[in-house]
């Protein structure tokens, strides 16, 4: 009876071990440029504990975003979709403001939506950006919780405050009128920026261990290195980087907090944790901006340096440790390679531009994405097919440059010239016939939503 008794139990532990859903944690950095880890090769910022995270899991080396601002990034990543198929971007208005009466729309399948229908529960911690009114806050998209502002950190910039693109300036919290919500409620405004960081990390860990014993799905968007830069006093003066370099130790500290807190709960080999940011550096402010390493321009272009970013996954027993995956991915194929492993479907009555990278994490396959667009607004500025990409305009942004068209287009192998220095159009004309089908066959099928961003609140 005791022999019987024994297979039975390990029986049903095979079982449960086979059908557990794997918990999800997004990481999800503002502004954070390809060049600022340490394992992606900054000589003065430390980052072990991402460093540690990158060789215990894989480090892709080119894996982008979906835009180079932030709102339509974010709605990219929560819905596996181009933001021009969301309304979520603009040629004008590129981000949703305090005065923005728009949103992420309702009909829009979040990630979160997902992932509750499969039995998650699910947490939004962080920079929110895809509106701030009740009906677009993340507890209206999917969430069971909210503990975060709105949008980014510089907007409500009160008048009295001075310029701040200066490497001396100290911000101080109360320039910027941001308000911290719990799920839709107001509960500090000014937010405490010096402490967000820390208050961030805590309510993730918090989460965690809450939710440890059923699947769980963590998203965690901080507001740095975002300018203006606040970090607390225990990583204040710690960087040779100087105050950015003090914020990205803090953001390290964080990651090491979460990935301390799946080991101790015995999570580490049933989560999947994603890292990477929503654009590139924002460059115009010197010193108190990041490095987008070797890679040309930073926030605002769809140069690489603009949308290519530091990403890793972790995830214990099921990704091998110590992998650099030269493969391509994207911040959408996030939504779909979650859903796939959650046992979930992608949904079919639109289009979703997220491919499963499944293949990539476990078994070090080719990854199915192969194009990528990059969007400008709603106008598509440049197009990778393969290690190919053509820039048909370019603009760099936030120094008065206007746009460029190119006919022909400027074409560079950036996998042999991530740096885009080497314009090869002359000689591969074929290459760019090729590509421009991809574009036309694209916009056969792209039917884009009204943008959502230059809907304005009225004025009081």
């Amino acid at each position: 009876m005791n022999s019987f008794l024994r297979i039975i139990a390990i029986f049903v532990f095979c079982c449960s071990t086979v059908i557990a859903k794997p918990n999800f944690v997004i990481i999800f950095c503002d502004d954070l440029g390809y060049g600022d880890l340490a394992c992606f090769g900054h000589p003065t910022i430390k980052t072990p504990h991402l460093d540690r995270m990158a060789a215990e899991g894989i480090k892709f080396t080119q894996f982008y975003s979906a835009s180079s601002v932030c709102t339509p990034s974010r709605a990219a990543l929560l819905t596996g979709r181009l933001p021009i198929r969301s309304g979520m971007c603009n040629s004008k208005r590129r981000v949703l403001f305090p005065d923005s009466a728009g949103g992420l729309p309702a009909s829009e399948i979040t990630l979160a939506e997902v992932l509750k229908e499969q039995g998650y529960a699910t947490a939004a911690i962080g920079k929110w950006h895809l509106g701030h009114l009740p009906q677009y806050l993340p507890t209206n998209n999917g969430f069971d919780s909210y503990f975060g502002i709105p949008y980014s950190n510089d907007m409500d910039k009160l008048g009295s405050a001075p310029k701040y693109r200066s490497a001396n300036f100290e911000p101080k919290v109360e320039y910027f009128n941001v308000p911290l919500l719990r799920d839709t409620e107001v509960i500090e405004r000014p937010a405490v920026q010096t402490t967000i960081t820390r208050r961030y990390t805590e309510e993730a860990v918090k989460q965690i261990k809450e939710n440890k014993e059923h699947p769980f799905f963590v998203y965690l968007a901080h507001s740095m290195p975002h300018v203006p830069l606040f970090r607390s006093d225990a990583f204040t003066d710690t960087s040779r980087r100087g105050v950015y370099g003090d914020v990205i130790q803090e953001i390290d500290w964080s990651v090491g907090e979460i990935l301390q807190t799946l080991r101790d709960e015995g999570l580490s080999e049933n989560t999947l944790v994603w890292f990477t940011s929503d654009n590139g550096p924002w460059l115009v402010f010197n010193e108190i901006g990041g490095s987008a390493g070797l890679l040309r321009e930073g926030k605002g272009s769809t140069w690489e340096g603009g949308q290519r970013e530091p990403t890793v996954a972790w995830w214990p027993g099921s990704i091998e440790a110590g992998q650099v995956s030269q493969e391509m991915g994207s911040t959408m194929d996030i939504y779909s390679t979650c859903i796939s492993l959650s046992g979930g479907k992608v949904p079919t009555d639109r289009i979703v531009d997220g491919v499963d990278l499944t293949g990539v994490l476990k078994e070090g396959k080719k990854s199915p994405r192969e194009t990528m667009f990059f969007y400008r607004g709603s106008e598509i500025f440049a197009v990778r097919v393969g290690a190919m990409k053509a820039h048909y305009i370019t603009q760099t942004p936030y120094v008065g440059q206007k746009a460029v068209k190119h006919d022909p287009p400027l074409l560079y192998n950036v996998e042999v010239d991530p740096s885009e220095r080497f314009d090869i159009a002359a000689e591969n004309a074929q290459t760019l016939e090729d590509i421009a089908k991809v574009v036309a066959e694209h916009k056969r099928t792209m039917k884009a939503l009204p943008t959502q961003l230059e809907k304005r609140l009225p004025k009081n």
